[in-house]
């Protein structure tokens, strides 16, 4: 996938969303226009600190990080889920208590509809946007949901819960539009900051494993395993240890048994020879170390 294409389009989106809600928003008073004003806002700087530590991550490998910076990308994909769901959530929902406890009635309901339903509709551009670099890649949403690629991943849930929460926020605004209730704005509210407060939870689940070192999957090391030991001068391997530094970088260390008639020469020709396959194989190991074991 391209990272920097997609966080720049969805970064356009938002800064044009943000503009729009919150006009509408103060305008007529609505804590359920106003909620998609604050996520939008936190969709900005979350998609903003993704960008960074996409960026952060492409600096070289150093003598205090001799493998490189990788892990940059999981330390603000951590810190944009944070801000874009947990503590945005959290103000919207003490917004939507508000509104049900204030009997604020809303203005401006047409308009209120016609922005959140834009709201919608360029949300669901920028989940296009994912799913035709999904496409273009040949890679199915099962692998990517499934994939260390945290920042892209946190762009996708802000763009599906805007989905979510447009919706809820239509329908609310449809219905103060027809009755004379208060309390439906105020409750859209609510139902929209518990989905960004409990999506904020599951990525920040997530990105920690990969922050502590989370291995490949176990799929993964099978398939890793299976090829070096169809090598006919491997006997077994003993250990298999690997971490992610990145959506695509990956070390890997592999204790091998090989066998017993080889010498020294013959050994490190095996282990440049398993080096070769398992780097074309797997693309995303960059760094490999294969220890020979009587």
């Amino acid at each position: 996938m391209r990272p920097q294409w997609v966080i720049s389009a969805t970064l356009g989106l938002d800064v044009a969303l943000f503009a729009v809600n919150l006009t509408v928003a103060l305008a007529g008073g609505s804590r359920a226009v106003l909620s998609q004003a604050v996520y939008a806002l936190s969709d900005v700087f979350a998609g903003a600190m993704v960008m960074w530590g996409f960026l952060a991550s492409q600096r070289p490998p150093d003598h205090e990080h001799p493998f490189g910076y990788g892990k940059e990308r999981f330390f603000w994909s951590f810190s944009a889920g944070l801000l874009a769901f947990t503590f945005a959530g959290g103000y919207v929902l003490l917004s939507g208590f508000q509104q049900v406890s204030s009997h604020h009635r809303v203005t401006d309901l047409p308009e209120g509809l016609l922005v959140v339903g834009a709201t919608l509709l360029l949300s669901l551009a920028g989940i296009l946007v994912v799913l035709r670099e999904l496409r273009r890649d040949r890679a199915s949403i099962t692998d990517f949901l499934g994939s260390a690629h945290q920042g892209l991943k946190t762009i996708f849930y802000q763009d599906v819960i805007s989905v979510l929460g447009s919706g809820v926020a239509f329908g609310g605004l449809a219905y103060e539009f027809h009755t004379p209730s208060t309390a439906v704005d105020g409750l859209t509210a609510i139902i929209v900051g518990v989905l960004m407060v409990v999506t904020g939870i599951v990525l920040a689940a997530e990105s920690r494993d990969l922050l502590v070192g989370k291995a490949i999957s176990p799929q993964q090391a099978r398939a890793v395993l299976s090829l070096v030991e169809r090598d006919p001068r491997v006997r077994k391997v003993r250990g298999l240890q690997s971490m992610m530094l990145g959506p695509d970088d990956v070390l890997l260390a592999l204790r091998v048994n090989f066998l017993d008639d080889m010498d020294t020469d013959e050994i490190e020709t095996s282990i440049d020879h398993l080096s070769l396959t398992l780097r074309e194989a797997f693309p995303q190991v960059r760094h490999l170390l294969i220890e020979p074991e009587s």
